[in-house]
This record gives C-alpha cells, sequence and structure tokens, in this order.
C-alpha cells in the first residue's frame, strides 16, 4: 500500500511559485508529524518543514521562512507546500515524510530524515536563474 504520493513538482524562474502535494494514507496522516524535505546533488537530505497533522508549531528551515508555506486538508489527507520567491539553491528532489503515532510535542524536535519512517518517491523542483 502507497502511503505517501508527492506531486507538484517542475521548473521555474527563480522568483517563482510551485505548490507542492503529498497525498497520504489514513494511518500516515492521522496524528502524526509530517515533514517535507529536500535533497540537491551531493548534498545532504535535510528538513525544510516539519509539522504536526493536527496542528501545532511548525518548523521551518531557515533557509525558506517567509517564502514556504505549509497546508493541509484534512479531509483529503493530503499537505501542501507552498513555495514562493523560489531561488537556484532550492533546487532539489524534495520529499514528504511522515512519522505516525506522534504528538505535538515530538514533531516540534524532529528534523533528522531517520525520525521518519514513511517516505514518498519525491519530486523534482528546479530553479533556474
Amino acid at each position: 500500500q502507497v502511503q505517501l504520493v508527492e506531486s507538484g513538482g517542475g521548473s521555474v524562474q527563480a522568483g517563482g511559485s510551485l505548490r507542492l502535494s503529498c497525498a497520504a494514507s489514513t494511518y500516515t496522516y492521522s496524528a502524526a508529524c509530517i515533514g517535507w524535505f529536500r535533497q540537491a546533488p551531493g548534498k545532504e537530505r535535510e528538513a525544510v518543514v516539519v509539522d504536526y497533522t493536527g496542528g501545532g508549531n511548525t518548523y521551518y528551515a531557515d533557509s525558506v521562512k517567509g517564502r514556504f508555506t505549509i497546508a493541509q486538508d484534512s479531509a483529503k489527507n493530503t499537505v501542501y507546500l507552498q513555495m514562493n520567491d523560489l531561488r537556484p539553491e532550492d533546487t532539489a528532489m524534495y520529499y514528504c515524510a511522515s512519522r505516525p503515532r506522534s504528538i505535538p510535542g515530538v514533531c516540534a524536535t524532529i528534523r533528522r530524515p531517520i525520525d521518519f519512517g514513511y517516505w514518498g518517491q519525491g519530486t523534482q523542483v528546479t530553479v533556474s536563474s
């Protein structure tokens, strides 16, 4: 059973916008930490945004604060990542990840890929200057 499916990646020019979607299963969406990660060639996978599906404190990496926004549609078990003012350094493969059966306090502290047990296949974002 596929648990997480990302979509919405593509190629844009600097300053443009994209919205990524992550369709989750009931298990990976309910009471879960949801993270958006990205990995550029030759670099480690890094957390961009981490949130709790029931709402709460949201973590944004400093590099995306004020430009990226996470949103949720609980009726669709879907998480979105709105990315505005994109920069060439945002170019990467973007992944949605889930850590089910979590509480907000846990989601507020976890940042490492190893903290998440479920992953989507990734969607490529390319930003040209």
